[in-house]
């Protein structure tokens, strides 16, 4: 499955719920372009979860040129899929590997995001491009995420670190790291307990894992993925705040992307938070990762809802 195929099977919702508000918009082959007009597209684009910003700065584009014009359909699509591109442009930004060593992610997010399915499809990408790979359960105090992972790295066939229940998870951190070293692995990821971007003491647990990954390999963690939940939509743009100041996060892996129509909180994330989404989940099987990009990310989104 090609990128813009696997796009286009994470935004099936996002595009169903455009194409049914496009086509209430545009009523006709084309339509005057007020206040009325833009105040529908707006709403249209803002039911997608891509923020008010967004949703200003693209009908601001429309309306610069078209205003006051019988406009058709497909005109102002194609204005407002290139104002989107601008707006969550980045270069493709896949993981930043070690150039020695082990490459070290940690990888955070609050509890339920879809945490744990998303390291699984991390490591059956990189098990599939030829690298060993370590997994660390540092969420030490639920019993069900270490069981879940132990049984995702038997499947894959990626060796894990785990500790007792209830255990520090710096300390499994560390274990994992050294594990890495130890047996030539290529990737080392280690998993972390979920948690609220409000929970101090957890935010400074983080810190601490962070601090002991730097100990061992001092450009460790060389990646700090956050995941988000897709279908949380703006709460997203809190969390990535708050993470981001505790430990420094470098990038984003947008779950359960399927299972939403909010797939505009890509731009949101893009445009107010400024770090990188590096992959998006766009089904529930181990291949349904895709490495973001803009331009065919944007073209999967309004390629069905132009076919009115």
């Amino acid at each position: 499955m090609g990128l813009l195929d696997k796009f286009k099977q994470g935004l099936k919702k996002t595009t169903n719920l455009l194409k049914t508000d496009i086509r209430d918009i545009f009523k006709s082959e084309g339509r005057l372009v007020d206040d009325e007009f833009l105040d529908e597209l707006f709403g249209a684009l803002i039911k997608t979860d891509m923020g008010v910003q967004a949703g200003d700065e693209t009908v601001e584009e429309v309306r610069g040129i078209y205003r006051g014009r019988v406009a058709e359909m497909s005109d102002v699509l194609e204005t407002v899929k290139s104002k989107l591109k601008e707006l969550m442009a980045q270069p493709a930004a896949p993981i930043d590997f070690a150039k020695s060593g082990p490459t070290v992610i940690m990888v955070a997010g609050v509890n339920g995001c879809g945490k744990t399915t998303s390291i699984a499809k991390l490591t059956k990408m990189f098990i599939d491009d030829g690298k060993k790979v370590v997994l660390g359960a540092a969420d030490t105090f639920r019993a069900a995420a270490v069981e879940q992972l132990t049984i995702w790295s038997k499947r894959l066939g990626a060796e894990i670190v785990t500790g007792a229940s209830g255990s520090d998870p710096a300390s499994v951190a560390h274990q994992t790291v050294a594990k890495a070293v130890e047996t030539g692995a290529d990737i080392c990821i280690v998993d972390t307990a979920g948690r609220l971007q409000t929970q101090q003491n957890l935010m400074q647990e983080l810190e601490k894992i962070h601090r002991v990954l730097g100990k061992q390999i001092p450009e460790a963690p060389h990646e700090v993925i956050l995941v988000l939940d897709a279908t949380t939509g703006q709460n997203g743009i809190s969390q990535a705040k708050h993470f981001t100041d505790a430990v420094k996060c470098t990038g984003i892996v947008l779950a359960k992307l399927d299972g939403t129509a909010k797939g505009g909180v890509v731009v949101a994330i893009r445009s107010q938070v400024g770090l990188p989404v590096k992959y998006v989940g766009v089904g529930e099987q181990p291949d349904d990762l895709a490495l973001f990009q803009p331009e065919p990310f944007v073209d999967a989104l309004f390629e069905e809802v132009g076919d009115l």
